[in-house]
């Protein structure tokens, strides 16, 4: 058996504009200087906590907690399926990996479990994973915990592992957890940093993530 973990914000799901907007607005309805793209994109994948402590980086706890629930005010006004497509060609790709016997999907997120859920719901994916990992249950990216979990539920070894994903963040995970990592170039974080955190293999479209895995675990 394999295990084939997928990260969702910038891999799956298409949300680069919809985090941009929701991060500026969140910040600019409570007087706080909005942070550049670039920075905002920097944060994607690690816990919204610890971004918005990031982006705010003079802010003491009682502001950061503020600044969290802004965000959450203004994601909850604006997340749904329609605003957060999966990628071109994500589905498809996802059809065929489940239906191996010998490959067990997970999912390892930023995202808090009932966002992670509520959304694959939404794509009526939901039902294809073994298991969705996300913080709130095991600690943020880049520990390794969220990958340990599902490896456990799935009874797979690191050896038969990979992590998908499109941040340093989630490469970090991966070689923490001893296990294969891909990066995908179409997300939060540029191609160059991606190779350089130590992605095992950096894709640029879903039509070569099947021979890449391939070439991990077999």
């Amino acid at each position: 058996m394999r295990l084939v973990i997928f990260d969702m914000d910038g891999t799956l799901i298409d949300s680069v504009a919809l985090i941009v907007e929701t991060v500026t607005a969140a910040f600019d309805a409570i007087g706080e200087p909005a942070p550049t793209e670039a920075a905002i994109r920097s944060i994607s994948g690690i816990t919204a906590r610890d971004a918005m402590g990031i982006l705010a980086p003079g802010a003491d706890a009682a502001r950061v907690e503020t600044i969290l629930a802004s965000y959450r005010r203004e994601y909850g006004a604006r997340s749904g399926g329609a605003r957060e497509p999966l990628f071109d060609g994500a589905l498809a790709v996802l059809e065929r990996l489940r239906h191996e016997p010998e490959t067990i999907l997970a999912v390892a997120t930023g995202k808090g479990h009932t966002g992670a859920v509520n959304l694959l719901t939404a794509h009526g994916i939901v039902g294809w994973f073994h298991s969705v990992e996300t913080p709130t249950h095991n600690r943020g990216k880049p520990d390794p915990q969220m990958i340990e979990t599902a490896m456990e539920k799935a009874g797979v070894g690191k050896r038969q592992t990979v992590m998908i994903g499109d941040t340093v963040h989630d490469v970090n995970m991966a070689k923490a957890a001893g296990v294969g990592a891909i990066a995908v170039a179409w997300g939060y974080h540029a191609k160059v940093d991606l190779a350089a955190a130590g992605a095992d293999i950096v894709i640029d479209g879903f039509d070569e993530l099947e021979a890449a895995i391939d070439r991990l675990l077999n």
